[in-house]
C-alpha cells in the first residue's frame, strides 16, 4: 500500500462525512475520496432534507410519533416484496431505530438542525404524520470553511432562506405576510454581508456543516481522487486503487471502505440497460452519478437489486446554452388552473402526487400511450398568479421560450391543442372535465386535493381548494414535461449494518455501503421528503458505527 487509513469512503454526498464524524469520535483515521473537484455530492444541491422518524424536534414540539407508527406506515408504504431486498423489514426496523440516534449523535457533534413546521408525509396510510418528519440543517456560514469554501459544491438556492420561507417568495405580490418574509430575508442577508458572513440553506448548508465537522475532527478529504478499482484479499475488501498524477496509488483500509458514490443517472448505458426510456438528459444529479463504483463491486461478487427504480422528479428543460439544463416543475404541477395530459390530451394522474409518483405514472402511461414528454396546461391566471418553470416573471416570459417552442401559446384550446400537436377535441373534453371538477370541489377521476400533502403543495391562498382551480380564462399555454430524476433507486444490496452482500446472502467483508449506491430502504415507495437523504446519512453512521466496532455494533 502507497499509505493507509482504518477507514476509506468513496464519495463526499450525504453519509459520507456522517461515517467519518463516527470514525474519528471512535479514535479511527478516515480518508473521504471525491472524484470530482467540488465536494457535497448530490446532496448539497439538494434542499438538505432527511426524512426521520421519532425524531428529537418532533418531540420538543409535542408532535406525536413512535417506533411502532414509523413502522406500521412503513410497512404500508414500502411493505415486503421479493424483488426489494434493500427494503427488507429487517432493514426497515433498523432505519426507524437508528435513524433518530444518528440525528442525536450530530447535534452532539455540534451539527445544528432542525425540522420545517409543516411537511406532511407523501402518502395516505396508517402511521403517517401530517407535521411531517422532515429534518433540515440550520442556515451555515460558508466562511468557517476557509480554503474549503470553494470547493463546496453551490447550492440550489442562493439567498439565506429558510425552505419555508424561500416557498412563500412566489406570493410576495398576493401576500402581506409573503412580503413580511422577503423583508425578514433582506434583512437577514444584508446583516451577515455586514458582519462578514456568507449563509447558506438547504443541502448546501447541511453539507456545509459536515463538512466543517468533518475537517474539524481530523478527517483527511481529497477531491478529484477517483476510485478505479476495489483491493480484495481472500475475499475481504482491503483498500481501494486510485489514479493521480497519472499513477495508480494503493490505499489500504483497516477497517474497510463505504462506497457513497451516488447513482447511475448520468450513465446513459445503464440508463438503458436498467431504466430504459429514461434519459441523462432529465437529472439534476451532481456530475458524479455516474454508477461506476455499483458495476465495480458488482465485480467483486456484490448482488444487486431495484435497478429499475429512481427518485423520479418531473423536469422542463428551458432554451439555454450550450447545455440546457433541466428545471423542477414538481410544485407548478399542483397549483390550480392547470392539468397534466399525455399526448393525446388526456389527463391520466393526480398532479399534486409525490414527484417519484408522478413519474412513476409517467413512464406507465407511456407504455400504454405517448405521454414522455407529458404537456402541463395551463390558463393565464395560472402564468400571472405562479411561478413556471422557476420563472416568476408573470406573463412577461423571455421570448426565447415561445421562438424555441418551449412555451406553447393559443388564444382558445382548440388554437393550443394545434400548437402541441394534440387532439383538440380530447383536449377540449378533458379541460371540460377537470373543470367541472374544480367547480364542484372534488377530483372525481384521481382524487387530487383529498390528502394532506396534495393541500401543503397546493397554494394556500386559493379558495376553496389550494390545487383544484378551472381552466378557462384564455390564452392558454403549455410546457412540455419529462419524467427526470434526482437519482436512481437501485444498486447495491446491504444489511442491517449497510455490509454489501453477495446474491446468496453472504457478507463481503470490510465493504459498506450507503446513498443513492445501493437498493433503497424505500423499495419502490417514497414515505416523505428526504427519503433518500435520511438513508443515505443513517446507513453511513451504521455502518460506520459497526467498522468501528464490528462486535459491538448496535
Amino acid at each position: 500500500m502507497n499509505e493507509t487509513f482504518d477507514f476509506v469512503v468513496v464519495g463526499s454526498g450525504g453519509g459520507s462525512m456522517c461515517a467519518a464524524l463516527v470514525m474519528r469520535a471512535a479514535g479511527r483515521s478516515v480518508l473521504i475520496l471525491e472524484k470530482t473537484a467540488l465536494v457535497g455530492g448530490t446532496t448539497a444541491i439538494s434542499g438538505g432534507v432527511m426524512w426521520i422518524p421519532n425524531n428529537r424536534f418532533m418531540a420538543a414540539e409535542g408532535i406525536a410519533d413512535s417506533r411502532e407508527q414509523a413502522i406500521a406506515y412503513l410497512d404500508a408504504v414500502v411493505g415486503d416484496h421479493e424483488d426489494t431486498p434493500g427494503a427488507s423489514r429487517e432493514r426497515r426496523l433498523a432505519y426507524v431505530e437508528q435513524a433518530p440516534k444518528m440525528i442525536d449523535f450530530l447535534v452532539a457533534q455540534g451539527v445544528q438542525l432542525r425540522r420545517i413546521p409543516s411537511w406532511p408525509d407523501y402518502c395516505e396510510a396508517p402511521g403517517e404524520s401530517v407535521p411531517g418528519r422532515t429534518v433540515v440543517s440550520e442556515l451555515f456560514d460558508i466562511n468557517q470553511l476557509g480554503d474549503w469554501k470553494s470547493q463546496l459544491r453551490p447550492g440550489f438556492l442562493p439567498l439565506p432562506a429558510y425552505l419555508e420561507e424561500a416557498m412563500q417568495l412566489p406570493d410576495m405580490k398576493r401576500s402581506w405576510a409573503s412580503k413580511k418574509v422577503l423583508a425578514r430575508v433582506i434583512g437577514r442577508t444584508l446583516s451577515s454581508r455586514l458582519r462578514g458572513r456568507h449563509l447558506t440553506t438547504a443541502g448546501q448548508a447541511l453539507q456545509g456543516q459536515m463538512l466543517h465537522r468533518a475537517l474539524q475532527s481530523g478527517a483527511e478529504i481529497r477531491t478529484g481522487a477517483g476510485v478505479k478499482q476495489l483491493l480484495v484479499e481472500n475475499g475481504r475488501v482491503i483498500g481501494v486503487v486510485i489514479e493521480k498524477d497519472g499513477k495508480d496509488l494503493q490505499i489500504g483500509a483497516r477497517c474497510g471502505v463505504l462506497v457513497n458514490a451516488g447513482g447511475f443517472a448520468r450513465n446513459q448505458r445503464m440508463l438503458d440497460q436498467y431504466i430504459p426510456g429514461t434519459s441523462a438528459a432529465w437529472t439534476k444529479t451532481a456530475p458524479g452519478d455516474t454508477g461506476e463504483m455499483i458495476e465495480e463491486a458488482q465485480r467483486q461478487g456484490a448482488a444487486i437489486a431495484q435497478m429499475d427504480t429512481r427518485v423520479g422528479n418531473p423536469m422542463a428543460i428551458p432554451p439555454g446554452e450550450p447545455d440546457a439544463e433541466p428545471v423542477v416543475v414538481h410544485g407548478d404541477l399542483a397549483k390550480p388552473h392547470g392539468i397534466v395530459v399525455d399526448q393525446s390530451g388526456q389527463r391520466y394522474m393526480r398532479e399534486a402526487n409525490s414527484y417519484v409518483e408522478i413519474c412513476k405514472a409517467m413512464l406507465a402511461r407511456n407504455r400504454e400511450v405517448p405521454a414522455i414528454p407529458s404537456w402541463l396546461v395551463v390558463d393565464s391566471r395560472f402564468l400571472a398568479t405562479y411561478p413556471l418553470a422557476g420563472d416568476m416573471r408573470g406573463k412577461k416570459k423571455p421570448q426565447a421560450w415561445f421562438d424555441q417552442q418551449f412555451l406553447r401559446r393559443g388564444e382558445t384550446l382548440e388554437a393550443l391543442a394545434a400548437a402541441c400537436d394534440l387532439d383538440p377535441a380530447r383536449l377540449g373534453a378533458t379541460v371540460e372535465r377537470f373543470n367541472g371538477f374544480a367547480r364542484n370541489g372534488r377530483d372525481g377521476d384521481f382524487h387530487r386535493g383529498d390528502h394532506a400533502y396534495d393541500q401543503w403543495l397546493g397554494d394556500a391562498l386559493h379558495s376553496p381548494s389550494p390545487t383544484l382551480g378551472t381552466i378557462e380564462d384564455g390564452p392558454f399555454y403549455a410546457i412540455q414535461v419529462y419524467p427526470g430524476d434526482v437519482s436512481t433507486y437501485g444498486g447495491l444490496v446491504t444489511d442491517e449494518h449497510a455490509r454489501v452482500l453477495r446474491a446468496d446472502g453472504s457478507v463481503i467483508e470490510g465493504l459498506y455501503a450507503t446513498g443513492t449506491s445501493t437498493a433503497s430502504v424505500m423499495g419502490r415507495g417514497c414515505p416523505g421528503a428526504g427519503a433518500s437523504i435520511g438513508p443515505s446519512f443513517t446507513w453511513g453512521y451504521a455502518a460506520a458505527l459497526h467498522a468501528s466496532n464490528p462486535d459491538g455494533a448496535a
